[in-house]
């Protein structure tokens, strides 16, 4: 791992390519590539074939150029894989101001926001997570939610740990629904089919002498067809950690 000449000397040298820290190459011929351009490239392969299908080998086919090519760019296969995630992921878009809007309107939007964009490239989240945040979006991201988590009183290891907590809901929620559509795809079947092929197992495999709260919802049709609102289980989940943190916000403050 090499050092750098700027503030960041000492620093994971992927960190360094994110932040502008570092130029890559130092040397050599004329540059054919940049930075961005092999990243962007990567991200076109993860998307189009799937996380495993990226590898510098790939990636430089996908450019045109030789693999010893991208190290002079990149480091390694991890620090491109990270370098994929922060570029996806994006900025935060504009939120609703705390002040103006309350802390709970502006933290409602953040883990929307986030859905969203782990919902636009659901790869992202094959990709091992090793630590805290350190590539740029992510940290613009943590600034966000801390932003938006003004006048809640509480500490600042607390609001960090209520961003754990929502960041790990929010991308749970992803994933359970993009393993969900990918398994019904494979399947040629839809969500009504299988919550009713659900429903009628149950119906077989259970009494209601013995699993009488299974059978009240067969007798509700909860089984019966697909979910109305296919956002409308993220948003019960939401707003109940939402309702935990304004609990603890009136406790703090009574």
């Amino acid at each position: 791992m090499g050092t750098s000449e700027s503030d960041g000397a000492g620093l994971p040298e992927g960190i360094e390519l994110a932040w502008g820290l570092r130029e890559r190459p130092g040397k050599g011929p004329k540059r054919a590539l940049t930075l961005r351009g092999v990243v962007q490239a990567a991200v076109r392969v993860g998307s189009a074939e799937g996380l495993e299908a990226v590898s510098m080998g790939r990636v430089a086919s996908e450019l045109g150029v030789s693999p010893m090519a991208l190290y002079r760019y990149v480091p390694s296969k991890n620090d491109l894989l990270t370098l994929m995630v922060d570029e996806v992921f994006g900025p935060p878009p504009p939120l609703p101001d705390a002040a103006e809007h309350g802390w709970r309107a502006a933290l409602g939007a953040w883990m929307s926001a986030m859905r969203a964009a782990l919902a636009q490239h659901p790869w992202i989240l094959r990709v091992p997570i090793t630590g805290p945040p350190t590539m740029p979006n992510n940290v613009r991201w943590m600034e966000a939610g801390l932003r938006a988590m003004r006048g809640m009183g509480l500490s600042g290891g607390e609001r960090l740990a209520a961003l754990m907590l929502l960041s790990t809901y929010v991308r749970s929620d992803v994933t359970l629904q993009h393993d969900l559509q990918t398994a019904w795809r494979a399947a040629s079947t839809s969500e009504a089919e299988v919550l009713r092929g659900y429903g009628a197992l149950l119906a077989t495999l259970t009494d209601a002498g013995r699993f009488p709260e299974l059978h009240a919802l067969l007798d509700e049709g909860v089984f019966d067809g697909a979910v109305e609102d296919p956002d409308a289980d993220f948003a019960f989940g939401r707003e109940r950690l939402l309702d935990g943190m304004e609990a603890l916000v009136a406790r703090r403050s009574g």
